[in-house]
């Protein structure tokens, strides 16, 4: 019987290859506690109000959720403070990146463009969808090259991808320093600002790119839920566009996508004040003490403006990595990011922050 075929260019692909789970790591190392400092999720867990909306919907599960998500749509641009017709709510900002490229983006023609070691997503996006994809080199100390990555725009370049607060540097780039950007692209050229960590950047009016959207109509920003919000395992995320756009995307999109639950977690997490501002108390001490304590060691440490830092020990990254598992702590080494001297770890409470940096003291 002859093979199952796909298209050629999806047979040398290789899957999301995520760390080991925490229950994982107990097993493998014999653990009873494991602190997980790896994936940027919320240090306070899933908000109350979340929790109790969940559970009051849970009863209405076999229903399908409203086609588009109206309420949460709503919600979202309350919040933000944009028109409705503006918000693309998906199935984690994953998907809004996803639906860009498939809606923007020809096969064979157009390609996506952005900068080495970012999020793995636009990669496998645009792969997914027959899309060229290029990268140019970061700037000096791991900066976003904003100059450079304008320069290299074509007329076959359909979206360029831009991250900030950056993953995995943490850095930042000012409203001000993208509107220049923005100015120098052609119209055609949708300009994608990943903004999943934007909540822990401060100053915020400093970084706010809201201004942006109507300056610039081919401007897009993709946000989450799952890291200020804490509702990493729901999947939930949303974009903020012109209306224009936001239109030609649900006249083609799947139906369904942001689940029941998910949209009710979210719409209750979006009312949760105290939940959202002590998160960011949080994040912003543990953010200060790790870079302090870690510069201390003699790391070196890149200023953040995301619930991470990313640094580089006095000792191997990988053996530093591993020792701190077999300590029962995961952190994210970045050798996948194409950094592999580096590490990124990012916040937890208060207590964990201190386990943290009292484990890696003694191992360095």
């Amino acid at each position: 019987m002859s093979a199952i075929k796909v298209r050629p260019d999806m047979m040398d692909s290789t899957p999301y290859a995520p760390g080991l789970t925490i229950d994982e790591i107990k097993q493998k190392y014999g653990l009873d506690t494991v602190i997980k400092l790896a994936s940027n999720e919320n240090p306070l867990g899933a908000s109350p109000l979340a929790q109790k909306a969940i559970n009051r919907h849970a009863p209405y599960v076999f229903r399908y959720p409203h086609n588009g998500n109206p309420r949460l749509n709503r919600a979202i641009a309350e919040r933000v403070g944009v028109d409705e017709a503006q918000i693309i709510s998906g199935n984690g900002s994953d998907e809004v990146i996803d639906l860009l490229v498939r809606i923007k983006a020809q096969p064979g023609q157009d390609e996506v463009l952005t900068y080495e070691s970012c999020f793995s997503m636009y990669r496998l996006m645009s792969r997914l969808c027959g899309i060229n994809f290029r990268q140019i080199p970061r700037g000096e100390g791991y900066r976003q090259p904003l100059k450079a990555l304008a320069e290299a725009v074509s007329e076959k370049t359909a979206i360029v991808f831009l991250t900030t607060p950056d993953n995995p540097t943490g850095l930042a780039v000012t409203a001000a320093e993208v509107r220049e950007m923005a100015a120098s692209i052609p119209e055609h050229t949708i300009l994608a600002i990943d903004e999943a960590y934007i909540d822990f950047a401060t100053p915020a009016e400093v970084y706010d790119m809201r201004g942006l959207l109507n300056e610039f109509p081919n401007i897009v920003l993709t946000r989450t839920f799952s890291k200020a919000y804490g509702l990493a395992g729901l999947r939930v995320g949303f974009g903020i566009m012109s209306p224009e756009l936001a239109g030609y995307i649900n006249s083609a999109r799947a139906p369904f996508t942001v689940n029941l639950l998910a949209e009710e977690a979210a719409i209750a997490v979006l009312a949760d004040e105290v939940f959202y501002n002590t998160t960011l108390d949080v994040v912003l001490r543990g953010r200060k003490r790790f870079t302090s304590g870690l510069r201390e060691m003699g790391c070196e440490v890149l200023d953040s403006q995301a619930n991470f830092v990313m640094f580089k020990p006095t000792r191997d990254a990988v053996e530093v990595f591993e020792e701190l598992l077999r300590r029962g702590i995961i952190v994210r080494p970045l050798k996948s990011f194409g950094l592999p001297e580096y590490i990124r770890v990012n916040m937890g409470t208060d207590y964990e922050n201190e386990v943290f940096l009292k484990t890696i003291r003694e191992i360095l």
